[in-house]
């Protein structure tokens, strides 16, 4: 059996497509939620539920950063958690850069070790944010922008996360 041009054509797009498309993978709402409950239940917080009407609220801020990707928190009434990177920055990535805060959180004091960072890790586990919405959008530039919002929010100034 002879290929044709239009066969020989169409497979290659198939190629390409199947490497392209797994650049958009860890993206749905199932592995952003899943990316948050494997950091609580890795110290026992139970898990988060995905919301629709906290997801609404991350596209639309999403959408308001696609022409600048500025890493600007919305001052909205949830908390959240923001990220920037590469075009192909997946949702899973920037849950794991927040977890990976833990290793400068002290517990104990409940603060981040000297000139570190740890808010993002401690609102991935907050004990009491129980609702979860994220949303990621290509922005003009060509990088990534990522919004997880968290309800109730959490990082409560004096309170432990769990």
């Amino acid at each position: 059996m002879e290929f044709s041009k239009f066969s020989c054509l169409t497979l290659a797009c198939l190629l390409a497509l199947a490497l392209i498309l797994p650049t958009h993978a860890q993206d749905s709402p199932q592995d952003f939620l899943n990316a948050h409950n494997a950091a609580r239940a890795a110290i026992n917080v139970g898990p988060m539920t995905w919301d629709n009407t906290v997801a609404a609220y991350a596209q639309n801020y999403a959408n308001q950063r696609i022409g600048d990707c500025n890493l600007v928190h919305s001052g909205g009434r949830y908390g959240e958690n923001i990220a920037w990177g590469s075009a192909d920055l997946s949702g899973t990535d920037a849950v794991r850069m927040w977890v990976n805060e833990r290793a400068d959180y002290n517990y104990g004091t409940n603060t981040c070790a000297p000139g570190k960072v740890c808010g993002h890790y401690t609102q991935v586990v907050w004990r009491n944010s129980v609702r979860l919405g994220c949303a990621k959008v290509r922005c003009n530039s060509g990088g990534t922008f990522i919004i997880c919002s968290y309800d109730p929010a959490g990082n409560v100034v004096g309170q432990k996360p769990y």
